[in-house]
């Protein structure tokens, strides 16, 4: 958390910085950890300074501002991150701010209250593709079921666990997987290679409805809190969760069964046994 609904609302947000120049990039003192950056804070922010903002983009849970010199600068906000135009929750955890002219906005935020979020500055787009950030799949919300059966359909894993692979599809997290699986009542432990062409349709039908509908909803904003909007205001998927952080609840969708909880890849999986029946055979450990 955040995800691709999270990070395309942020994207959506703070839009309007495009056409904006960067009159100071500004890295505000903090006694908290301090945010990493590559390939350094100085590079970063000379290389921000008094560019023109030409494109507000994302890929997968990445932010990428295109700037008019061809450099790209990627914010990506891991699990406490946020991009915003207005205040943020608290000052002390102030990553980066972007003061800007020329354009809609005068300044953009980046807080991070853990600080774990990353900021990558590359001086051209061939630098950022052959970064990590350039090795990531194909981003959630551009695929077909063909493609789904292309990239999973070898992969002899659970497809819970596949899905958070982010070489292979980019965006989806561990909360949508569990909604996205129960939407297309598949169960979490079904292995890859077993999916039919029918079950790899439902799942990107789903990840599509899914996504799209978090993103109306401007994202989810869990109990702690911490996810926000570009205006510093909550989302409101969380209130259409089925399964996710329901355990021992009764499922929302049949009302038979009992939503439950299980581990894999030593994350939190959420599913009800009766919309997504289980593999006839146990799935191999």
């Amino acid at each position: 958390m955040p995800e691709l609904p999270e990070v395309e609302t942020m994207r959506r947000g703070i839009a309007p910085i495009a056409g904006c120049r960067i009159v100071r990039a500004e890295r505000p003192a903090s006694r908290y950890r301090p945010a990493p950056c590559e390939p350094s804070w100085d590079a970063a922010l000379a290389g921000l300074t008094g560019r023109t903002i030409v494109e507000v983009g994302r890929v997968g849970k990445r932010i990428i501002l295109a700037l008019d010199d061809g450099s790209r600068f990627v914010f990506e906000p891991r699990m406490t991150g946020l991009a915003l135009l207005a205040d943020p929750p608290t000052q002390e955890h102030l990553r980066l701010v972007l003061h800007l002219a020329g354009g809609a906005a005068d300044k953009a935020a980046f807080w991070d209250r853990r600080g774990i979020g990353t900021f990558s500055w590359f001086a051209n787009e061939a630098e950022l593709i052959a970064s990590r950030h350039g090795r990531i799949g194909p981003d959630a919300l551009a695929l077909e079921a063909s493609d789904y059966v292309r990239i999973f359909g070898k992969c002899d894993r659970e497809i819970k666990v596949a899905l958070l692979d982010q070489a292979l599809i980019a965006g989806i997290g561990n909360l949508y997987a569990s909604e996205i699986l129960h939407e297309a009542k598949i169960h979490p432990a079904k292995r890859c290679p077993t999916l039919k062409p029918a079950e790899w349709k439902r799942v990107a039908d789903a990840t599509r409805r899914i996504l799209e509908q978090a993103i109306r909803h401007e994202g989810s904003t869990l109990g702690d809190g911490t996810y926000r909007n570009a205006l510093n205001q909550d989302g409101s998927y969380q209130n259409c969760h089925r399964v996710y952080a329901k355990a021992g609840e009764r499922c929302a969708t049949c009302s038979r069964g009992v939503v439950a909880r299980v581990v894999q890849a030593q994350r939190s999986t959420f599913f009800c046994a009766v919309c997504q029946r289980a593999p006839r055979s146990p799935s191999k450990r």
